[in-house]
């Protein structure tokens, strides 16, 4: 529970796991309980290594900053933060201020298939119920005083905390209290299912019915990004999900995913992931044991 975490302490872990005959593709690597103040804290999603992982991150104290892919976020008590390396956003912590907050990183295949689900539904800020904390800070603490855990222990616990940001977002059967505008979610239909072709705005704004200055208005303030920000990481997230579920060569991936070419999809990649597409591929597949 929260509370014991609290009373537990500020602590961090790393976890030094052997891999296991038969991977398991959702692992914790490490955990912490922290206090921030009046220094200098910031972590730049492209700067963190090749190897795919996430963070969660649960404030209880202060407040901290977060800028996903060019939109700002607060992260004030109750939220946590749910971010995918690499990516490109930022968090900090303002001068002069103060977060407190507990976390976890995970990595595998799985882990990370969860993820992706969480944020592309609900974005990188979730405000889970009390219930759903104490899951996440029972794995957290789990994971930081449990005496020499297994891989199976260690991977439960990676676990528990995903389901409980799954069930955040997804549990609930009320219905939500914003339903995206019927011409934003023709939209976003049409983009999944025409990934592999043209996408230009005038074409989204007639599927929208609107006209294109409002179209692009509409569209970043229900989705919370541009229209072509959107269709990109829409098309960078279906090339990582060939590139790790399927042989299919660089040419390939690219003809079906909208990119002009190999050459052009590679480069939008290094720019957008910090990795070429056979680095991904490599990197991905490494860490899908955990």
């Amino acid at each position: 529970m929260l509370s014991q975490l609290l009373a537990h302490g500020h602590d961090i872990r790393a976890l030094s796991l052997m891999r296991g005959a038969a991977p398991l593709h959702c692992m914790a690597a490490s955990a912490g309980y922290e206090q921030r103040r009046n220094e200098v804290y910031s972590w730049d999603g492209m700067k963190r290594g090749t190897a795919p992982f996430l963070v969660i991150q649960h404030t209880t104290l202060g407040e901290g900053r977060l800028d996903y892919a060019g939109t700002r976020h607060r992260l004030t008590p109750g939220k946590t933060m749910l971010v995918t390396m690499p990516h490109a956003h930022r968090y900090w912590l303002d001068r002069g201020g103060e977060w407190e907050y507990f976390w976890l990183l995970l990595n595998g295949r799985e882990a990370l298939r969860l993820a992706r689900e969480i944020l592309d539904s609900a974005g990188p800020v979730l405000e889970p119920t009390r219930l759903q904390v104490d899951r996440l800070a029972t794995a957290c603490l789990e994971l930081l005083t449990m005496a020499d855990p297994s891989p199976g222990i260690a991977s439960n616990a990676a676990y528990a905390a995903m389901t409980s940001l799954h069930d955040a977002v997804f549990g609930s059967r009320l219905p939500p209290e914003r339903p995206l505008p019927p011409g934003i979610a023709r939209v976003l239909a049409y983009v999944d299912a025409n990934i592999g072709e043209k996408l230009p705005i005038d074409r989204l704004a007639g599927i929208a019915e609107m006209s294109r200055a409002h179209f692009v208005r509409s569209f970043a303030l229900a989705v919370g990004a541009a229209p072509s920000e959107h269709v990109l990481e829409r098309r960078l997230e279906r090339v990582e999900r060939l590139l790790l579920a399927t042989e299919m060569g660089v040419g390939e991936i690219a003809a079906a995913t909208g990119f002009a070419d190999g050459n052009y999809m590679a480069k939008v990649l290094r720019r957008r992931r910090g990795m070429t597409p056979l680095e991904l591929r490599a990197a991905g597949r490494a860490t899908s044991g955990g």
